[in-house]
């Protein structure tokens, strides 16, 4: 790493010591794109990186709600709008126990690169809190959601700032948040959030955008390598949006999906998961995983006693992690690579320890980097504010085959990124470039802001 990029790392690690997902995002991106660097030594004269890694905003806010035994419970609120160099922020918000300042930063900076992998005219941005919407009734996840958006209100609009769900955060929570805003407000501003239902104005493709664009990348990135997604043994962590849709898009194109997970363990199922009953029991009932095996009892389920998933030991030609930050360590990976996978697909955020990311690629193991291959969800919240704009909605077939082709160029970057800079498909490091130039031209052009 040269000297600019050392000095830019180590000032971020003294100011933000805490903050291990935020610094691991960082460091993930500043080791990749080096030979952009090397290029062009006027960054340093301009702070461009340093400005680049830095939020435009964060913003913190308590969320008071009365539960349902009459008990006022306090939640801690975040927006981190972190940059708008291309357009408007743009990113999820996350409701879960884990979320702090460090998770919310980390992946506001994944999706500054990831929005502008997609080609839209979208910033980067993330929210969320540290509410824990299981086990609450609907009504108390109402209560939560409109005290949460009577201070984010203040912050978003459809030309500033554009929230969408993320985990924890489905149609039910934007539903909610939605019709908060619109109350406040006193307006209806359709593309102020994505993800909406039908009856309001939301897309079609935009539930199963992340599973299925995760596939189509997966799938050119296979095809471009000479290897077909037919017939392969396939591995899939979590049972949400994510992991669902992705599942049904690769057994739409022939590949055999075998074990799934939730929280608390995962099933493996050698004769091929039922789609439709891991939907019924996490779309319907907001169940349990293991309750699988009610109807499959041929199916094992493997519970989670340690930090590493025991999906991972499964052997498989192809490991999806959907789940979320950090799920495969090291020991993880090099049980995959020791079993046999071919590739890894990135469905959820930074799914991969930094070292699982290094011990794969030195071992020839083709990477589908989160920036690139989970994009489809934001690439269709954008079609969704253009449907908005335009107060025109789009078939299904128009939109899927729109995600279809967004992937493609996505694909297409990394790799055009990756042989230019001779990283023999290196298509973590490509991602990184390809997204870093566009953002390094737009900020160059900006001036000193």
């Amino acid at each position: 790493m040269n000297k600019y990029l050392k000095n830019v790392l180590n000032g971020v690690k003294e100011k933000n010591p805490y903050e291990t997902e935020y610094l691991q995002a960082v460091e993930e991106v500043l080791t990749s794109i080096e030979p952009v660097v090397k290029n062009h030594p006027e960054y340093e004269r301009i702070a461009l990186l340093e400005r680049m890694i830095e939020p435009e905003r964060i913003i913190t806010f308590r969320v008071p709600y009365v539960n349902d035994k009459g008990q006022t419970v306090v939640h801690k609120g975040y927006r981190v709008q972190f940059s708008s160099l291309i357009g408007p922020y743009k990113g999820g918000l996350r409701f879960h126990p884990s979320v702090n300042q460090s998770i919310i930063k980390f992946l506001g900076f994944e999706q500054i690169f990831k929005n502008a992998l997609t080609g839209l005219p979208i910033g980067g941005a993330k929210g969320g809190s540290d509410f824990d919407p299981k086990g609450k009734s609907d009504d108390e996840i109402m209560r939560f959601c409109q005290s949460f958006m009577t201070e984010l209100q203040r912050h978003i609009g459809a030309d500033v700032d554009v929230p969408a769900g993320d985990i924890g955060v489905g149609e039910r929570e934007i539903g909610y948040l939605f019709g908060q805003y619109k109350r406040i407000k006193d307006v209806y501003e359709g593309g102020v959030l994505t993800g909406k239902g039908l009856s309001y104005g939301g897309s079609l493709v935009r539930k199963e955008a992340t599973g299925f664009g995760l596939i189509y990348f997966m799938k050119e990135m296979l095809g471009q390598n000479n290897i077909s997604l037919e017939g392969k043994t396939v591995t899939i962590s979590g049972a949400g949006n994510v992991a669902i849709y992705a599942c049904q898009k690769a057994l739409e194109y022939g590949a055999n999906v075998v074990a799934m997970s939730d929280s608390k363990g995962c099933i493996y199922d050698k004769n091929g998961i039922d789609l439709n009953l891991i939907k019924q029991i996490k779309e319907v009932e907001r169940g349990r995983i293991y309750e699988y095996l009610k109807v499959h009892p041929q199916a094992e389920y493997i519970e989670c006693n340690g930090t590493d998933s025991p999906i991972w030991e499964i052997k498989t030609d192809i490991a999806l992690p959907c789940a979320t930050q950090n799920e495969v360590t090291l020991n993880s990976a090099k049980k995959l690579v020791e079993n046999g996978v071919i590739a890894i697909g990135e469905g959820a955020n930074m799914p991969c320890v930094k070292e699982a990311t290094e011990y794969f690629l030195n071992n020839n193991i083709l990477v589908a980097p989160a920036k690139a291959a989970n994009a489809g969800g934001v690439a269709i919240s954008a079609v969704e504010m253009s449907q908005n704009s335009m107060r025109y909605y789009l078939p299904f077939e128009n939109v899927d085959k729109k995600l279809n082709e967004i992937m493609i160029n996505i694909f297409n970057s990394c790799k055009l990124a990756s042989n230019e800079y001779n990283l023999d498909n290196n298509y973590v490091a490509g991602a990184n470039i390809a997204a870093f130039t566009k953002l390094a031209n737009a900020m160059a052009a900006q001036g000193i802001v």
